[in-house]
């Protein structure tokens, strides 16, 4: 049983028990999906065993690369970055949403306020102060770059997220802490405005993409706990995403 308090505010406070630890990050390394034009991934050794006694490299990433959460400051000129986000805020309960049919239908497929109600219907309300996750299924097509991001230019990606409408009534009428995706963007690829992570970071929601896992996890009852690697001054940058599931 997970005992956290909802609300506006961080989800943190009762006691914790859980049966299975599941991480939601995806593993590092220089051929993981980019976002067209993102740095590359790279590392460099910079010391071996043979000449320095120990292993070390050095490491290059573009801050939206693999599993990451985005900060207000990759949107809004002088917003804060990471540090609008406290450790005690990145302690949530989760839900997740499983649009999987309706995606492999229609790669453009954006979640609906039919979508939230369909799960309401069987779940109760989207409780306060969670993270909806989204799951679509692209996680299966995380080893294969272009089909996971349906295209090589960033005008012309491809893959399904949250509707701006049902984003807003979310916030608005659920009053959620944040959103999360197994794809590349919060929205779908085929929004090229952005519209979904701008509303949500203007707003100080957490925003997770490039989940992995999430069909290991009960559709309501996990509890998130969001680890960053928290660079200074930075638009987002890479998390470690553990789920604690009952």
């Amino acid at each position: 049983m997970v005992t956290q308090q909802h609300g506006d505010g961080p989800a943190f406070g009762g006691s914790i028990s859980f049966s299975k630890v599941v991480d939601l990050s995806w593993p590092v390394h220089p051929g993981i999906p980019q976002w067209p034009g993102d740095p590359a991934v790279g590392f460099e050794t910079v010391a071996n065993f043979k000449d320095d006694g120990y292993f070390l490299r050095r490491f290059s990433m573009g801050e939206h690369s693999g599993t990451h959460l985005s900060a207000p400051s990759g949107f809004q000129q002088g917003a804060p970055g990471h540090e609008a986000f406290s450790s005690q805020d990145l302690v949530r309960p989760a839900v997740v949403i499983d649009i999987a049919i309706q995606a492999k239908a229609d790669p453009d497929y954006a979640l609906t306020m039919n979508d939230i109600l369909d799960w309401e219907s069987g779940h109760g309300p989207v409780p306060q102060g969670c993270l909806v996750l989204l799951r679509t299924g692209w996680q299966a097509k995380w080893g294969r770059p272009m089909d996971y991001l349906g295209g090589t230019n960033a005008a012309q990606l491809h893959f399904p997220g949250f509707g701006l409408d049902a984003t807003q009534i979310l916030l608005e009428g659920r009053k959620i802490a944040g959103l999360g995706a197994d794809t590349a963007g919060a929205e779908p690829g085929a929004d090229t405005d952005f519209s979904v992570s701008r509303y949500a970071l203007e707003n100080r929601l957490i925003v997770l993409e490039n989940l992995t896992n999430l069909e290991l996890l009960p559709l309501t009852g996990a509890l998130l706990v969001v680890g960053l690697l928290r660079l200074d001054g930075g638009s987002g940058g890479p998390a470690s995403v553990t789920a604690l599931v009952p």
